[in-house]
């Protein structure tokens, strides 16, 4: 089976899974909280996107989700592709953040 290839350039993805670090599945669930484009998702915020997502599956996703949208929202605002793990520590401590005020 050949794998598609991942947009390369800012601005060229036409649907979600053209865009790095976005497979089937996350793809299948930001389309079940209304996101169905790549120009919705630049427009959202990754910790509201992965609150949304917990509401709707009812249960909070895993951690990874928040750091894999992250890295989604830094390609979209700037062309460079990063592997979601090195979004690790900026969303520990977003969720670091989030557990605190609860």
């Amino acid at each position: 089976m050949v794998q598609k290839s991942k947009a390369v350039k800012k601005g060229q993805a036409e649907k979600l899974e053209d865009i790095p670090n976005i497979g089937k599945s996350i793809a299948h669930d930001l389309r079940v909280v209304g996101i169905s484009t790549p120009q919705q998702l630049a427009k959202s915020e990754p910790l509201k996107i992965y609150l949304k997502l917990g509401s709707a599956m009812g249960q909070r996703h895993d951690p990874c989700v928040l750091y894999t949208l992250l890295a989604v929202q830094h390609y979209l605002q700037t062309g460079e592709a990063v592997k979601w793990w090195g979004f690790t520590d900026e969303g520990k401590a977003m969720l670091a953040g989030l557990d605190k005020s609860a």
